[in-house]
C-alpha cells in the first residue's frame, strides 16, 4: 500500500463536456476512456462526465457537466481562475506550432509571453474559457 493518494487525473467543469472534450482530444493527442468515445447516431450526446487518456491508457483529463460556468477574468481578478493547467514543448518553433494548432481548435489568446528569453510563453483560454499555458520547458 502507498503511504500517498496518487492522482488520477484532473476534472474540468464545463457546460459541454463532448464539445471540451473534444478540444483536448484534438490538442494533446488523447484517446477517450472506452465507452466514452462519441455515439455514431442522431441522438443528441447528453453525457455529464467523459474521460481522456494517453497512448498508455493513464486518465488524464476528466469533464463534468455543470449547469453554469462564469468565464474567468484573468488577468483582471473579478472571476478568479482558480486552476490552470501547463502544457510544455521542446522549443519555440514548436511552440509557434502549438499556438496555431490551438487557435485553429478554438483556444483564444489572452497573453503573448513569447519575448521572455527564459520561459517563452502564451496563456489561452480553451472554448470554454479555462486558462492554459503553452511554454517553451
Amino acid at each position: 500500500m502507498s503511504e500517498y493518494p496518487e492522482l488520477l487525473h484532473t476534472v474540468i467543469d464545463t457546460t459541454d463536456p463532448r464539445g471540451l472534450a473534444e478540444f483536448y482530444r484534438n490538442l494533446l493527442g488523447y484517446d477517450y476512456r472506452p465507452g466514452d468515445e462519441p455515439q455514431n447516431t442522431s441522438e443528441p450526446d447528453d453525457r455529464d462526465w467523459l474521460v481522456l487518456t494517453d497512448a498508455g491508457g493513464n486518465q488524464k483529463l476528466a469533464f463534468q457537466l455543470v449547469d453554469r460556468l462564469d468565464r474567468t477574468t484573468w488577468p483582471s481578478p473579478d472571476v478568479p481562475m482558480q486552476l490552470h493547467l501547463d502544457f510544455t514543448v521542446p522549443d519555440v518553433r514548436a511552440l509557434e506550432h502549438q499556438r496555431r494548432r490551438a487557435e485553429e481548435l478554438g483556444a483564444e489568446l489572452l497573453a503573448d509571453r513569447t519575448d521572455d528569453p527564459d520561459e517563452p510563453l502564451y496563456v489561452f483560454a480553451d472554448p470554454a474559457g479555462h486558462p492554459f499555458c503553452l511554454f517553451v520547458a
